[in-house]
């Protein structure tokens, strides 16, 4: 069902929900969390879309708050807003309220949206593109529990990395570590298997690519050796070869959703290292809302391995 409302207020969006609930019997008890998407009208529909398939597995309250340009002085000096209010079929299973903003009232983004908030549930901010430098500083990014960014969206990623570093605050993360994930776990599993102490790192990748450099900083971290950087044709991050006593252990992966992995002394195998979707990518997050200190240590490299956290 979708209600379209025109020159609205969050008064009128929260009757449209209850309305909406009712008519086809769908309580809100079931949902768990508030999640913001803030985002730009030419995104908004894949990063809609990704966080109505993470709703599969984390049943929330959707709000995507899109400011919009405005395209002559009329729309300048009028301030409203618009909303597309979803709830059953329409917005996976749970509500969705898209909030168009124009005029001065896209400057209070966070004075619309708190009336929304589902009462006692946690909210997690998201901002697919143009995330601010400090989103807990941020008046959305302050009403949440859990901040996501996306490096991968930034013009120049090394150069926002390097403020995100500056600006961190527990509860933010980013899209770009959370693809490290299966990475991460392969390369834990390897060291597990080898038991030697690593002498050397080295990690290959595109160049640019903030998720290859989150992964050398955090080896370096928790290993503590240098890591090379090595720039190959992608795509995103393809290799990692960490030198021991005993040979090179190496996950290798070229192209494809396969990668190699051969450990000194055995057989190399295949292991599936597939690049996920953003949908998997927020439902990976949504799983847990505590500040992500991995994050932290693999932002601050070699100033943050002495955190006593754990692989």
């Amino acid at each position: 069902m979708r209600i379209d409302l025109t020159d609205t207020t969050a008064s009128k969006i929260n009757k449209a929900l209850v309305q909406g609930r009712r008519a086809i019997g769908t309580p809100a008890v079931g949902m768990v969390l508030t999640l913001v998407i803030v985002t730009d009208e030419e995104n908004a529909y894949d990063a809609l879309k990704a966080g109505e398939e993470a709703s599969h597995e984390h049943p929330s309250r959707t709000l995507v708050v899109i400011k919009r340009h405005p395209r002559n002085l009329r729309d300048r000096t009028r301030s409203h807003l618009d909303a597309d209010v979803r709830v059953g079929s329409e917005a996976g299973t749970g509500e969705t309220v898209v909030l168009r903003m124009y005029g001065e009232v896209s400057e209070h983004a966070d004075s619309v949206v708190l009336p929304l908030l589902l009462p006692d549930a946690p909210v997690v901010v998201w901002w697919p593109v143009d995330a601010p430098d400090n989103p807990a500083k941020d008046p959305l990014g302050a009403l949440a529990k859990r901040r996501i960014t996306d490096l991968y969206a930034a013009e120049r990623p090394m150069e926002v990395l390097e403020r995100r570093v500056r600006s961190y605050a527990p509860g933010d993360t980013d899209l770009a570590w959370t693809r490290l994930t299966l990475w991460r776990s392969m390369l834990a599993a390897a060291l597990d298997q080898a038991r030697v102490p690593v002498t050397s790192a080295t990690v290959e990748a595109e160049p640019e690519n903030p998720a290859a450099e989150l992964l050398a900083r955090w080896l370096e971290a928790r290993l503590h050796v240098r890591v090379d950087r090595v720039i190959t044709d992608g795509p995103v991050v393809t290799a990692v070869r960490l030198g021991t006593a005993n040979g090179e252990i190496v996950i290798d992966r070229p192209e494809g959703p396969l990668a190699t992995m051969t450990l000194p002394d055995q057989p190399p195998r295949s292991l599936a290292l597939k690049v996920r979707p953003t949908s998997e990518l927020i439902a990976e997050e949504l799983r847990r809302l505590d500040a992500d200190e991995m994050y932290a240590v693999a932002l601050r490299g070699e100033a943050g391995k002495e955190t006593p956290v754990h692989v």
